[in-house]
Formats: structure tokens, C-alpha cells, sequence
């Protein structure tokens, strides 16, 4: 076996060209920027559900320290089941956001595109509809 056959720098260049190829592509920064995004998405959401809306549910349903302070007590350990409630409200708020995001926006701007470029039948389409309806009258009306 010859070392000189193995050619590391060629195959170092190679990996190298390799990764800028892989870690430049459009896909992978967008994947970056979307992930970049949603982390300061959850942070907003669980600001807005630590801030407003648990402090509200606190106010109506008055405890220590708000929902934070709802505990069970089993025995002597305490199982504080209000930071539970104030996660779940916060999962609840994301996956809605994303339900609307990803299932209706896009649902939507997708729909609009295929309308938007829905061609008219072609003559030959046209034609072929038109012959495929009198035949359907024909076998719909009784013969004599």
C-alpha cells in the first residue's frame, strides 16, 4: 500500500468543498433561520403565558403565589401541579400557532396558487367533456 495513493490533502479539500456545498444550500439556512425563529417564538409564548395569562387565572382563582403555588401534598412531598397547568397552557398556545401556521396559512396560500394557475381545458378537452356528457344523457333517457 503507497501513503502517496491516499492523497489527504485532495480528500481534506474534498470534505471541506463538500460541507460548503451542504451548509450553504438555501435548505439548510432556512432550516437554520426557522429553528432561530421559533426559539424566540417560544420564548414570546411562554413570556405572554408566565406573564398575562397564568397571572390571570391566578386573579380568578386565588392561591399562594398564584398558579405557581398550587400544590398537592402527599404526605410530606409537595407536587406543584401549577407549573404543570401554566407548561400545558403553554404547549396548547404553540401547537395552536402552528396548527394555524402550518396547516391553514399554507393550506390557504396553496390553494390560491393552484387556482391562480389553473389553465382552461385545451380544445381537445373540451371536446372530449362535451362527448362524455351526451353520452351520459344517452344511457340516462330510456330508448323506445
Amino acid at each position: 500500500m503507497d501513503l502517496k495513493s491516499l492523497a489527504p490533502t485532495k480528500q481534506a479539500l474534498s470534505l471541506i468543498e463538500g460541507f460548503k456545498a451542504f451548509a450553504f444550500k438555501g435548505n439548510v439556512i432556512d432550516l437554520a433561520v426557522g429553528v432561530i425563529i421559533g426559539g424566540a417564538f417560544g420564548k414570546l409564548v411562554s413570556s405572554m403565558v408566565d406573564n398575562i395569562l397564568m397571572p390571570v387565572v391566578g386573579v380568578i382563582m386565588p392561591g399562594q403565589k398564584g398558579y405557581e403555588g398550587w400544590v398537592a401534598v402527599v404526605g410530606d412531598k409537595k407536587i406543584p401541579y401549577g407549573k404543570f397547568l401554566g407548561d400545558t397552557v403553554n404547549f396548547l398556545i404553540v401547537a395552536m400557532a402552528l396548527y394555524l401556521f402550518v396547516v391553514k396559512l399554507i393550506g390557504w396560500i396553496t390553494a390560491y396558487h393552484k387556482e391562480e394557475t389553473a389553465k382552461p381545458p385545451t380544445k381537445e378537452e373540451a371536446l372530449l367533456t362535451e362527448i362524455r356528457d351526451l353520452l351520459k344523457s344517452q344511457k340516462s333517457t330510456p330508448s323506445p
